[in-house]
């Protein structure tokens, strides 16, 4: 399966690193200062398991991604409503939109 992860921040950056490091085959969409230190140093996990560094694929804009299988939108809720509604995913058709929060009580 071809993954894109269209938002390489926190959730976006993790999950995809976890999936470059299983082989799977992944694409990482960033923007701005974000994309450039991932090119140049790629992605590193810090993790209580074991701190590592992938270096996926990566754009700076969703029309390079080419097709997918599946897309995962782990952008903030401003830019949901964009990339939710981008020809990407419209010619990606088995697109599921996601919003979660999780609060404590």
């Amino acid at each position: 399966m071809r993954f894109l992860i269209a938002g390489a921040g926190a959730i976006g950056g993790y999950l995809g690193a976890r999936l470059a490091r299983a082989g799977e085959d992944v694409t990482l969409f960033a923007r701005g200062p974000h994309l450039r230190s991932m090119q140049e140093n790629g992605l590193r996990v810090v993790s209580p398991d074991g701190d590592f560094v992938v270096r996926p694929r990566l754009i700076g804009a969703l029309g390079e991604a080419g097709p997918v299988d599946a897309i995962f939108l782990t952008v903030k809720a401003h830019s949901l409503t964009q990339l939710a509604t981008s020809r990407l995913a419209r010619e990606n058709s088995r697109t599921s939109v996601w919003n979660v929060s999780i609060r404590e009580a």
